[in-house]
């Protein structure tokens, strides 16, 4: 296999959460330029369909709150209805509600660990038997700087984001031998919604720019490459890893 064949997804069918805005959105939109079919599956219909309609390539919409305690069995098997069964997983649905350590609730604990970190393992269980029968299939994780570095109230989104690491890893001693691969992205600090109050302040943003090798915070185009390497046939033989993007900001 050369060059962009190597890195090519035609013929592949990826289901991708969060995918009406953010990191999860661009995630969806690079696998459908890519050449897969992409289910981009998010609470917000209308985002959902802006995004399909902007976005070349077959691509399907399916609206559904993560965060709500849906059946995610039945979830998988609607993803599958527009192309058949996904066999590349996108888990970038997340919630971050940037509490104190003194204010953190149960209420809000628990529905962080149930985005961040229960749905994705759920969700990749009740696909996983569509990608065995492939022999084939890629599971990818969005993991954080979080997942090894403390971060002002961030405790909650923080321990959600470390689970979410060493789920990575048990999910690849799980099913690689299958044929199915997991690795998790640990993106840097990029401008969406979920990172809206650090960018809301120019001097916030600036310090994170400066912490990083590079010298500047991300940009969605950052995330394409490793996205793509992860989601293809080039990483034939990476499983179980976290992959920063972050421009450095964890090697100083």
């Amino acid at each position: 296999m050369e060059g962009n064949a190597l890195f090519g997804l035609r013929g592949r069918v990826a289901l991708v959460t969060g995918a009406s805005s953010g990191l999860g959105r661009a995630a969806a939109t690079y696998l459908a330029q890519a050449g897969a079919r992409v289910v981009g599956l998010a609470r917000r219909a209308d985002s959902l369909e802006q995004w399909r309609s902007e976005t070349e390539g077959q691509t399907a919409s399916l609206a559904a709150d993560l965060a709500s305690g849906v059946d995610l069995v039945s979830i998988a098997a609607k993803a599958a209805e527009p192309f058949g069964p996904p066999d590349i997983l996108v888990n970038a649905a997340g919630l971050n509600l940037r509490q104190s350590a003194d204010q953190v609730t149960p209420d809000g604990w628990e529905r962080t660990i149930a985005l961040n970190l229960t749905v994705p393992f759920f969700l990749a269980q009740a696909l996983v038997p569509g990608m065995r029968k492939k022999g084939w299939g890629r599971i990818i994780n969005f993991a954080s700087l979080q997942s090894r570095r403390a971060f002002t109230n961030g405790i909650a989104y923080g321990a959600s984001k470390g689970g979410v690491e060493q789920m990575t890893r048990a999910m690849a001693e799980a099913w690689s031998r299958d044929g199915i691969n997991a690795n998790a992205l640990a993106p840097g600090f990029f401008h969406t919604e979920l990172t809206g109050p650090v960018f809301a302040d120019p001097s916030v943003s600036a310090m994170h720019a400066a912490a990083t090798c590079i010298g500047r915070n991300g940009e969605m185009a950052d995330i394409e490459g490793p996205l793509l390497f992860l989601a293809s046939d080039a990483s034939a033989y990476v499983t179980g890893q976290l992959l920063f993007v972050d421009g450095g900001y964890t090697a100083k």
